[in-house]
């Protein structure tokens, strides 16, 4: 009786376990091939790919589906998480690696034409004789005529050794001329130019933060020094980032051994922290930091320790606001994702971030027109500061809710805007008329010797009037009172890329410096003897 009574409970587990087979059986074979699985989230899409697979009514390539749902993916994630194509992965570092294979010009495209505006010093095409203000018309006989800039790119560009001929229109020839260029290494320079504001103060532009942006600094820094420099601005103002050692490694040039640089965490990343090693070589040099609304990433990380560190002024205008972390992960096909994994924090604890909803990337993209539009680019007062309060080193107030807001505030200055003028800019007809002008006169540029020499010449040439004589020739309908009350944005404008097609970025920025409001009040800081922050001081 015993014996019965505990067989009873396992004959009935092995009847429900048999009942449960026979209906997976019968499920599977007659309900329409519906799957029996858990429904959890990966499970339903490696199904859902097989669904279609097997029974999609056309034929379809899933590995294309896939490639197509990855960036979807994760965009509902976050506005910085991101999928890169195999074919992409490789161009997405060039920026950041400090060279690429190639052939080592600069080109814009002018009437569907490639049109050299520089020859890179050292480059493959400066030893083989290609000139600024050469037309490519083909390379290796395929016609670039009509190409997007993009797919010009990937003609010109090429492994290491390997060899283009180039078809090139050259002014003073009457038929074209071929050219055969050996691609090699063209250097990619983060710091975009250097050079000395007056006697005593310095100045170095840094357009991202590359692998070589910090011996790049060492080096301006080895040569200002040579130059007198006393003061050093660096110049972040539309610097996207990069790479957050490189931004450390250059923060630490600059404060005492100990400080915190920044710090990261994360959900499943615990809190890390970069404290400075004490062997920085500018430790005591005046030191202010130029941002604005295009200054993101590591260039946030940067400012964020200077001025939490009370080691410097930040002027200018508040930063992006991206503090998020992404750590790339490459698949076999060297397709690669860069998933957020945490979030910067600058040294007082404010988060670099600003606020995002997920899945809702155009609203974000979007955020910088919306910042002009509430005025924030014209009136300090304009910003919100509706953040957390948090502390610098001496005690200073400053705000969360992200990007770095300056100390001083440098408003955008549109009181010389006009409609003709903003249509002239906007399409594109006062860089098409400074390049135009600028191969019309190459050789006398090319021989000046200074900024200041060509300036001079270019204001004697009556570049307004040429310009908008041109700009009637192609549709801008001339407007006198406009031109006039603009005068100086279009004297501006044309000369500085005159200066730079003839030249360089570095003669370019040597002259807009002059005139550019942020820079000025950066060099009367110095002068005041200003340029470090007190607890006390006003912020302005």
């Amino acid at each position: 009786m015993n014996t019965r009574s505990r067989l009873v409970p396992l004959l009935l587990a092995l009847a429900v376990i048999l009942g449960i087979g026979i209906g997976l059986f019968y499920a599977n074979h007659f309900s329409g091939n519906r799957l029996s699985i858990i429904n959890t989230g990966s499970n339903k899409l490696n199904y859902l790919l097989q669904i279609i697979d097997n029974n999609y009514v056309d034929t379809i390539n899933v590995n294309d589906l896939v490639e197509d749902a990855m960036p979807t993916i994760l965009s509902e994630l976050d506005p910085h998480s991101s999928y890169i194509r195999a074919e992409d992965a490789e161009e997405s570092t060039e920026e950041l690696k400090g060279s690429f294979s190639g052939i080592g010009v600069r080109f814009t495209v002018q009437k569907d034409t490639v049109n050299v505006m520089n020859v890179i010093k050292g480059g493959p095409s400066e030893k083989v004789g290609v000139l600024a203000g050469d037309r490519i018309v083909a390379a290796d006989d395929s016609t670039l005529v009509g190409l997007e800039n993009r797919d010009i790119m990937k003609r010109l560009r090429g492994p290491k050794n390997s060899k283009v001929k180039l078809t090139i229109v050259r002014n003073g020839h009457k038929k074209p001329i071929d050219i055969t260029v050996v691609r090699g290494d063209v250097p990619v320079e983060s710091v975009d130019c250097y050079f000395m504001l007056n006697a005593t103060t310095g100045y170095i532009s840094i357009e991202s933060f590359g692998e070589n942006t910090y011996p790049e600094m060492l080096t301006a820094l080895a040569q200002l020094n040579m130059q007198g420099m006393r003061n050093l601005v660096i110049d972040l103002r539309g610097n996207r980032g990069g790479y957050m050692q490189t931004a450390i490694m250059m923060v630490n040039e600059f404060l005492p051994g100990g400080q915190l640089v920044v710090y990261t965490e994360g959900r499943k990343s615990p809190r890390e922290e970069y404290r400075t090693d004490g062997r920085g070589s500018f430790q005591h040099l005046p030191l202010i930091v130029l941002v604005d609304e295009g200054s993101a990433s590591a260039a946030e990380i940067f400012a964020g320790a200077i001025q939490d560190n009370d080691r410097g002024t930040i002027i200018g205008r508040r930063s992006f606001g991206k503090g998020l972390v992404q750590q790339p992960i490459e698949f076999k096909d060297g397709s690669v994702v860069r998933l957020t994994v945490a979030r910067y924090y600058t040294p007082s604890g404010r988060c670099i971030q600003k606020p995002y909803e997920k899945g809702k990337g155009e609203e974000y993209e979007n955020d910088l027109m919306a910042r002009y539009e509430r005025g924030e680019f014209f009136s300090a007062d304009s910003i919100h500061q509706d953040g957390p309060e948090y502390k610098t080193r001496i005690g200073r107030t400053v705000y969360g809710g992200g990007g770095i807001m300056p100390d001083i505030f440098i408003p955008e200055d549109t009181t010389l805007y006009t409609s003709y003028y903003k249509e002239a800019q906007f399409s594109g007809l006062t860089i098409q008329y400074a390049f135009l002008f600028t191969d019309q006169n190459r050789a006398q540029l090319m021989r000046m010797k200074s900024v200041g020499e060509i300036e001079a010449w270019l204001k004697r040439q009556n570049l307004l009037e040429q310009f908008a004589r041109f700009g009637e020739e192609h549709g801008l309908k001339r407007r006198n009172l406009m031109l006039q009350r603009s005068a100086p944005l279009f004297e501006r404008s044309l000369i500085s890329n005159i200066i730079y097609n003839a030249q360089d970025q570095q003669w370019r920025l040597q002259y807009l410096s002059k005139g550019d409001p942020t820079i000025q009040r950066a060099i009367q800081l110095f002068d005041e003897g200003r340029s470090v922050p007190e607890l006390l001081s006003e912020v302005e």
